[in-house]
């Protein structure tokens, strides 16, 4: 069995997916009750950045913990494939 991969930032992390969640849930309202589009348009603009921050902060805080600061081939290998989703 795999054991959780935790970070002390993961409750923070997980509490801002939490409200850009909700924020795309009023979005998906705003829609269905036929809102302008511009209105739309920006709301999704707020949420795209807010899961981008999400992702970045994820990333950071593994390139701050998980990697040994060895620079080992493997190390090296996990940087350049998480880097890409930066």
């Amino acid at each position: 069995m795999i054991e959780p991969h935790r970070h002390a930032s993961h409750p923070k992390l997980s509490a801002r997916l939490k409200r850009a969640e909700g924020h795309l849930r009023s979005v998906i309202d705003m829609i269905e009750h036929g809102r302008p589009c511009l209105e739309i348009a920006q709301q999704l603009q707020a949420v795209e950045k807010a899961v981008r921050n999400a992702k970045q902060a994820l990333i950071h805080d593994h390139m701050d913990h998980c990697l040994d600061g060895e620079n080992s081939e493997s190390d090296r290998a996990e940087l350049k494939a998480i880097s890409r989703y930066l």
